[in-house]
């Protein structure tokens, strides 16, 4: 109960990472108010929470929303002791020498800007509370391309730095600011934009598991899970030494080219020594 009776507020909280991250706070004693802008999905996580997880209608593109979801939740508990920035979505897909200004300013709003407010408003309910911290949702997307499309990716990046600069400026305040980046976690994040039916949803998410297993060194897919763990972590008090950082949670994804890690997979040295083995044997 590593959160028993303290305030917690998680946005994008009706699925996926937001939901399984609400529902683990909630499951060690925190008091949770789950936000989303999905009204069903915000009372199936309450029902799956026995009454501790307080739900909210917000849509975090609008500041007046976000702000009013930091009030209530500190008027009601009085105060708030972590904020998980987490609501989001893909997306405008459209690469740079084709994505309109519409797009990428709604990318960025949606991705980035929410996470600066969700910042900006919390702050006020969070000082002089012991252990308060804020866990924003990047990506791996944020360390380079093919992760995801452009607006995404930038985005993401921009949110380490936000982490960044913001734990920076909480320190006065004793208040810490990390961030968590996911790999490919079977969520709807990848098949919500295409409007597709639950059917096709559900070949879609088994087809994502498969190449998600096959792209990375530990060879399962990420779940929903994964990542609230992580972020129970950074909010914990065994962080209580960690600000300013961000926490991969990606299988490994990251850790470098295929045949660094694959050895089924040939390297460019192990190719020049195959050349130099055919040498010898000539």
């Amino acid at each position: 109960m590593r959160f028993k009776e303290r305030t917690v507020v998680v946005t994008g909280a009706a699925s996926g990472i937001g939901r399984a991250t609400a529902l683990a706070f909630a499951a060690e004693g925190a008091v949770v108010y789950a936000a989303d802008i999905d009204a069903a999905g915000l009372t199936a996580c309450a029902e799956a929470s026995n009454g501790r997880v307080i739900t909210a209608q917000c849509d975090v593109m609008r500041t007046e929303d976000i702000k009013a979801l930091m009030d209530r939740a500190a008027a009601e508990t009085g105060g708030i002791d972590c904020v998980f920035n987490n609501a989001g979505a893909g997306g405008d897909r459209a690469p740079i020498d084709e994505i309109e200004p519409e797009g990428w300013d709604r990318t960025m709003d949606l991705l980035l800007r929410s996470v600066a407010f969700g910042i900006r408003y919390a702050v006020p309910h969070m000082i002089g509370r012991k252990g308060a911290s804020f866990v924003n949702t990047s990506s791996v997307a944020a360390v380079g391309p093919g992760y995801s499309p452009t607006a995404y990716a930038v985005a993401k990046a921009g949110v380490l730095h936000l982490t960044k600069v913001a734990a920076a400026d909480l320190a006065k305040q004793q208040i810490r600011v990390n961030a968590v980046q996911p790999g490919f976690i079977n969520t709807n994040i990848f098949t919500c934009s295409l409007d597709m039916p639950e059917a096709l949803e559900r070949q879609a998410k088994g087809a994502i598991a498969a190449m998600s297993q096959a792209a990375q060194p530990v060879a399962r897919g990420g779940q929903a899970d994964d990542i609230a763990q992580a972020v129970l972590f950074l909010a914990s008090e065994a962080a209580s030494f960690v600000t300013g950082t961000s926490l991969l949670v990606d299988g490994g994804i990251t850790i470098g080219p295929r045949h660094s890690w694959d050895p089924t997979m040939p390297g460019l040295f192990d190719a020049l020594q195959q050349i130099a083995d055919s040498d010898k044997v000539s």
